[in-house]
């Protein structure tokens, strides 16, 4: 058996130590989390060694029960021992008091989602266990099915009223009075467009108010993306020149060495940009960019982000060429293994022109960052797996130590690392030992592993108990997903339009296409050597 990725008990506070300042956090209440698609991979991969770690951390309440619901027929015991085998090849121990008494908040449901009186039928459920289980009426909803299904179970939810909760004001009650609340965790992609965004979110606010509605992104549960709030607004060090006068560029990288896995019908709807860039990447870049807000309460900062989706640049047809560059693998060497190229992956056309790569300069047309270009790149299949935010700052004004005709000070940079090994690494010049004045660029490092003794809580763990919280300070806002879709609506239209014609134009295993590197040479900069 694998040893297991067990994780050290850590506190609330550890979780998210932002969330009401630096307070000790509450536990969460008693209450049922309903997982549509609890029989499919992001559940069993995903979901459940995240909610497993949470009861092995101490961090779940007293009565918490989940309760899978999918189209297969199956009883509460042979649920519990599915997710039984899926934690112990995934190496966990499941012969632990903590495993017992967290089978034991464990049930199934059997439903088709588009029949209205099994949703009857589920609120009949619910009502049983909150009575057996203490749960108070509180109804945590997860959409782990795919994006198709969304719209249909958001009706079923409305149909049988499962989403209103005390707090709803046709209810007619007060808080005093509630018999609970409720609130939904719906995964990307929230739409595959504006058109359809749209729509999803109509569906869903016929359900539920926004306050109900949390659209997880697990990048904003990383460690090191929380950090940037932290190292930005707790340190008086780095804010006052996090900004035009002092930053030249920023680079943001989302690398994957890995390719599609079996997901081939899927990316070919999907791509590059879609499947990441809209969501995780332009996440990362709104918390870089933000301005500081009044509180950590999830309306404030929320709204900063969404200032910066607003704020950034619209594209043209005109504009595009020069400013957004997409890619596919051909065949290429991985780890010393061969590889295939994009269009020889099982369930991809062989002539598919699916971008697995996509390169973008945006600019941010605000006061902070007026002139400043935002540069990120995301692709599958490059050289190596990493993800991380590079702020490279401006040259010296005056160069004071002359190191010779050829030689130059390198200027000083701020890296946070993403994935993997996450951390901060800052570099700056120093002397070099001896009677000469020589200079050499150094680097400090700070690292979770080594200063804290662990890499902290996976992404899903913490997100799902901010939404047992009910802070939503780390879930996008419906009017940030508005305004990236707007934003990338033109790009996604041209690409539509045109046939790269040069597909596969990058082997796998590089750093991606040559026109990559050719949008930052335009304005005499270059990619991060990694």
């Amino acid at each position: 058996m694998t040893t297991a990725p067990t994780l050290p008990t850590v506190s609330a506070e550890q979780v998210n130590p932002l969330r009401h300042g630096l307070q000790i956090e509450r536990t969460p209440e008693p209450c049922i989390m309903i997982i549509a698609g609890a029989t499919g991979d992001l559940s069993h991969r995903k979901l459940m060694p995240s909610i497993f770690n949470l009861a092995q951390s101490r961090l779940l309440p007293g009565g918490f029960t989940v309760v899978g619901m999918a189209r297969t027929k199956m009883s509460d015991d042979a649920f519990r021992d599915s997710v039984k085998a899926s934690l112990k090849e995934q190496g966990y121990d499941t012969t632990t008091p903590v495993w017992e008494s967290f089978a034991n908040g464990l049930y199934y449901f059997d439903a088709d989602y588009q029949d209205a009186q099994r949703w009857a039928d589920l609120g009949e459920k619910l009502k049983t266990l909150d009575e057996a289980r203490g749960t108070g009426g509180n109804h945590l909803f997860y959409l782990a099915v795919p994006p198709s299904a969304f719209p249909t179970i958001v009706q079923g939810i409305a149909s049988s009223n499962l989403g209103r909760d005390a707090n709803d004001p046709l209810q007619g009650l007060s808080p005093t009075e509630a018999h609970g609340w409720v609130r939904i965790i719906i995964e990307k992609p929230f739409g595959r467009d504006l058109t359809s965004a749209r729509a999803l979110q109509r569906e869903v606010t016929n359900a539920f108010r926004e306050d109900q509605v949390y659209r997880i992104d697990h990048y904003l549960g990383k460690e090191t993306v929380q950090n940037m709030l932290v190292f930005r607004f707790a340190n008086l060090l780095f804010e006052p020149v996090w900004n035009r006068r002092y930053v030249d560029h920023v680079q943001i990288t989302v690398a994957e060495s890995l390719g599609l896995e079996g997901r081939g019908a899927y990316y070919e709807e999907a791509g590059a940009l879609r499947d990441m860039i809209q969501s995780h990447v332009m996440q990362v870049l709104s918390i870089a960019a933000m301005e500081p807000p009044a509180t950590f309460k999830a309306n404030e900062v929320r709204d900063e982000t969404a200032k910066v989706m607003r704020a950034i640049r619209p594209f043209t047809p005109d504009t595009i060429p020069a400013n957004a560059v997409r890619g596919q693998y051909g065949k290429g060497w991985i780890g010393g293994q061969r590889v295939p190229g994009y269009r020889e992956e099982e369930g991809c056309k062989p002539d598919s022109n699916t971008e697995t790569y996509a390169a973008m300069k945006f600019l941010i047309d605000n006061w902070r960052w007026a002139g400043v270009p935002f540069y990120v790149r995301s692709g599958k299949r490059l050289a190596r797996r990493l993800s991380e935010v590079a702020i490279q700052f401006r040259e010296l004004p005056h160069l004071l130590f002359e190191q010779g005709p050829t030689d130059r000070v390198e200027v000083n940079s701020l890296v946070l690392r993403i994935q993997p090994d996450e951390g901060i690494s800052m570099r700056f010049e120093a002397k070099l030992p001896g009677p000469q004045m020589s200079l050499r660029p150094v680097r400090m490092d700070f690292r979770y592993g080594t200063s804290f003794g662990s890499q902290g809580v996976d992404g899903y763990q913490r997100l799902i108990l901010d939404c047992m919280l009910g802070d939503a300070s780390l879930f996008p806002r419906y009017d940030w997903v508005d305004a990236s879709w707007t934003l990338f609506m033109p790009i996604l239209d041209t690409w539509s339009q045109t046939r790269p014609g040069n597909f596969p134009n990058y082997e796998a295993g590089t750093w991606g296409p040559a026109e990559s590197a050719a949008l930052l040479e335009r304005d005499g900069h270059r990619w991060r050597r990694i």
